[in-house]
């Protein structure tokens, strides 16, 4: 079992967007039963809120299915429990280093898997949810590329 474990600063926009198209992409490719993806923030103001209307908005456009979710917050837990931690900026690494210091190089951008390494757009800021969604969509198939290179699924 692959777990997966996207991070963001609230956990209401990237990160249950990435955690929601990445379960949708391995149901399509019936390989589900290999994973276990959840989402968490590296804040706290947003815990016990929904996906942000927006970011919803968003994967219901493409598709997406919608999983039932709350923020929360990203423990030290949580960091032996995953084997990735996927985190949508420079921002969240630093804040997870403090909760937990990254002994193992867990954490990684999510854009680190693509050939345009960087970080996924902050649709908090820019309010362009499109721009998110397709950085998200490229970090994923590198993500799943990386993966299937490395004979993990």
């Amino acid at each position: 079992m692959i777990k997966v474990l996207f991070i963001c600063h609230g956990n209401i926009c990237r990160s249950p967007m990435a955690q929601m198209m990445l379960t949708q992409k391995v149901f399509d490719l019936k390989i589900n039963n290999q994973f276990f993806i959840e989402s968490k923030a590296c804040s706290s103001e947003e815990i016990g809120n929904g996906i942000y209307y927006a970011a919803k908005n968003t994967l219901i456009k493409h598709n997406i299915n919608l999983i039932p979710h709350y923020a929360s917050k990203f423990t030290k837990e949580d960091y032996y429990n995953y084997d990735y931690i996927l985190c949508m900026d420079d921002s969240n690494i630093r804040l997870l280093n403090i909760i937990c210091p990254d002994v193992s190089n867990k954490y990684q951008l999510l854009l680190n898997y693509t050939k345009d390494k960087g970080e996924v757009s902050d649709p908090w800021y820019t309010r362009n949810f499109e721009v998110c969604y397709n950085d998200i969509e490229k970090g994923i198939k590198g993500f799943l590329s990386y993966l299937k290179e490395n004979k993990k699924i």
